[in-house]
């Protein structure tokens, strides 16, 4: 928690002391741009002199000969690259021992105190000297504007090289290894005599803020102006104990981030929203106005007054932990140990089955996902897996954490059936950040009574695994559609999914012959697994089918891209792709509609040829069998292992289809189970 204390209202408040906030990867990560080969022409002052935090007086002057080259690193305590580039920097002040490289970490944060910077330096372990840059003189004098960015000196204290370290850090992603060894290969060559090649790079990080002299011309001020804005676009998130990397309630904490503030909220990465505003009202849309921007702009060139105590609002009542209507009637750990996630590389997608002990049907009215581990989760999804041969409607989503997403509460009467004997599936996606975390998510349930249940809450899911994008292709399209809808529902949300190559994301509904579009996401980002829920549910019964186009972007203009030259197929893991959507549909219960004609939601037929059921015998269950068959039976022997199919179906729908369970499904298990839907109370049209 920040103690803020302040003599005066229009003087800036001290602190003592402030927590260090775990950082996101996604928050910072900036722009990288190829090497220039423009020759850097500052030199070294002709005096400057800097001690470390252990006492260490080093003489950076012009005159003074050494037979070093020095590497002076800038970073920042919170900033997420510059947190990784640390672990780095130590990689490479071991490996060039005895070689004439000094290394120097400064920090020049004006928030990041010198006790907060010894336990940074103590937490990642770094074994070079740090110094603390109080006056931010330092920086001034290298003209450094980022944290992660390194300036290197040789041996006449000229500025050899500038800029990132590698290029394995950019906009969201973190490469499996770097591709430019641009700090490495610099000081490889000083060593050896030779001139640097690419003496300057565009550097990546977290902005320094420099702050201009006071003004007193103008009336804006944090207490009055900023701070309303901060708090009702930003807390949520930005606070003591949550994902966001620093306390957006701190006025120190927003003065050493301002400049840091406007860039992302520029670049639309902060608030994390990605709707088109031209197509649909959201209820959990996340958007800054404009004119709030330039009030932050405006303060931040006034000199970032702190203005008068009395106007600062009341901070937002943010529960803590769970954010349910009440504290959950069951919490669900996803293993009995954490699991430990390590601190560097790629850490494959894991699935962890955990048994809730439900020995009758439960109705599910709020749900919440909360990781053990924020730093290092990037999301994490909870299916449900019913017992073999169960009737479950669905594809058993049953609630997702993603980072800024709230709590799953359903409207009044609502609620997600969890049938008895069900186990949860907890599909965990972890990226490292580099210190080794241990991650123990849990999920919280309420449960409601059946009598008191309207509607029952499914999750559909239009999908298409048969794609192969080819390489160096900036627009490939995948067109998939949800294959049936249900009679009488009510469209709630959508969830689209795509992997690093996703480049926008289009959702359709078609009535009476003609397409709409309802959802757009004109620029899709993998690191927000946004749920968008509509202010106004939209009713399905006059909807003939649900369709979506997922856009890819296999080119080297795709900063996110893993490798442009690959073939790329379904698949789990972020170098793969997945084109899919999730839909979460409202199914009235106390409807029969079991003598009702059934009409399919399908483009390649007659809009007015329906589709009667006769018991589990119809022609789509039929076909449905045939095709699945067809697509899945390898070995050609009129049945399907587990083997056989994808994971997705392998986890979540195979036991359902097994009505025996002998490990296999055949042609009749499959009609029968794509019948034993259509002819249930929620069949489609």
């Amino acid at each position: 928690m920040d103690f803020l204390i302040s003599d005066k209202d229009t003087s800036p408040p001290m602190r003592i002391p402030q927590l260090l906030l775990a950082s996101l990867w996604w928050l910072a990560l900036l722009v990288s741009s190829l090497p220039s080969k423009a020759a850097e022409t500052v030199a070294s002052p002709d005096e400057i002199r800097l001690v470390t935090l252990d006492g260490l007086q080093i003489n950076l002057a012009k005159h003074e000969k050494s037979k070093s080259v020095y590497v002076l690193a800038f970073l920042g305590n919170e900033c997420p690259v510059a947190r990784a580039y640390a672990m780095r920097l130590n990689e490479m002040a071991g490996q060039l021992a005895g070689k004439g490289v000094q290394f120097i970490g400064i920090n020049s944060n004006p928030h990041d105190s010198e006790i907060e910077v010894r336990r940074f330096v103590k937490e990642l372990s770094i074994v070079f000297p740090f110094a603390k840059d109080h006056d931010q003189s330092l920086a001034k004098r290298f003209n450094a504007t980022r944290t992660a960015e390194v300036v290197v000196l040789d041996t006449n204290r000229n500025v050899a090289y500038r800029g990132r370290i590698d290029d394995q850090f950019s906009p969201g992603i973190k490469r499996a290894s770097p591709t430019r060894l641009d700090l490495y290969k610099a000081l490889e060559e000083l060593v050896a005599g030779e001139p640097v090649s690419f003496p300057s790079t565009q550097p990546v990080g977290c902005l320094i803020t420099f702050r201009e002299p006071l003004s007193t011309n103008s009336g804006v001020t944090f207490c009055k102006d900023v701070a309303p804005i901060l708090y009702s676009n930003c807390l949520e998130c930005h606070r003591s104990g949550e994902i966001g990397p620093f306390d957006i309630s701190s006025y120190e904490e927003v003065v050493g981030w301002a400049n840091m503030i406007v860039e992302v909220v520029e670049q639309g990465r902060m608030p994390p929203w990605h709707a088109d505003p031209e197509y649909g009202l959201f209820k959990n849309a996340r958007q800054m106005p404009p004119e709030a921007l330039s009030k932050i702009r405006e303060w931040i060139s006034a000199g970032m007054p702190y203005g008068n105590s009395d106007q600062l609002p009341e901070k937002p009542n943010y529960l803590d932990g769970w954010r349910l209507p009440k504290e959950p009637d069951l919490v669900v750990l996803m293993r009995e140990k954490p699991y430990a996630v390590a601190a560097n590389g790629f850490v494959d997608y894991q699935y962890f089955v955990i048994d809730p002990g439900l020995d009758e049907d439960k109705w599910i009215s709020s749900a919440q996902v909360i990781p053990g581990a924020t730093e290092v989760v990037h999301h994490a999804i909870v299916f449900v897996r019913p017992p073999d041969g169960e009737d479950f409607n669905g594809i058993g989503w049953l609630t997702a954490y993603v980072p800024g997403q709230r709590a799953t509460e359903f409207p009044e009467g609502f609620a997600r059936r969890i049938p008895a004997g069900s186990k949860l599936v907890f599909q965990m996606h972890y990226t490292p950040d580099g210190k080794e975390h241990f991650d123990q998510t849990k999920i919280g349930l309420n449960f409601m009574d059946e009598a008191s249940v309207t509607h029952e809450v499914l999750t559909l899911a239009g999908i298409d695994q048969e794609f192969e994008i080819p390489p160096n292709v900036a627009d490939f399209a995948v067109v998939a559609s949800v294959p049936r809808l249900p009679k009488d529902g009510i469209l709630l949300a959508a969830m689209p999914h795509m992997h690093l190559r996703g480049k926008s994301f289009q959702m359709r509904l078609r009535k009476a012959g003609v397409e709409s579009v309802v959802l757009q996401v004109p620029h899709y980002d993998f690191n927000w697994q946004h749920t968008y829920e509509w202010t106004e549910p939209i009713p399905l019964s006059e909807i003939e089918q649900i369709s979506f186009t997922a856009t890819f972007d296999n080119s080297r203009d795709n900063p996110f891209n893993p490798n442009p030259d690959d073939y790329v197929m379904w698949g789990d893991q972020t170098w793969e792709e997945m084109a899919v959507a999730f839909f979460e549909v409202a199914v009235p219960r106390s409807l029969d509609q079991s003598d009702t004609p059934h009409r399919v939601a399908d483009s390649k037929r007659g809009d007015d040829v329906p589709d009667v059921i006769h018991g589990h015998e119809s022609l789509e269950s039929i076909a449905f069998a045939d095709a699945f068959l067809a697509r899945f039976d390898s070995n050609q022997d009129a049945s399907v292992v587990r083997a056989e199919v994808p994971r997705i179906i392998r986890d979540y729908s195979f036991g359902s289809i097994d009505s025996n369970s002998d490990g296999k499904v055949t042609r009749e298990e499959l009609v029968k189970s794509f019948g034993s839907r259509l002819g249930s109370n929620h069949s489609a049209r």
